[in-house]
């Protein structure tokens, strides 16, 4: 291990829809699955927040 290991960039957890899961270790798969909650987390907000400005939308023209 090198001093200088800290000053690498880290390489950012994703997850490709269909990729292989066999080489993954279990710490890796429920890491995976906590970053994908998020990901549908964030993504339920977001379509929230456009089925309400929607909503104002059509209620302010009719």
């Amino acid at each position: 291990m090198s001093l200088f290991d800290d000053d690498r960039p880290k390489k950012q957890l994703a997850h490709e829809i269909g990729c292989d899961l066999s080489l993954l270790s279990a710490d890796e798969l429920s890491l995976r699955i906590d970053l994908l909650k998020q990901e549908i987390a964030r993504l339920e907000t977001e379509k929230a927040n456009k089925s309400a400005s929607k909503s104002a939308a059509e209620s302010f023209f009719r």
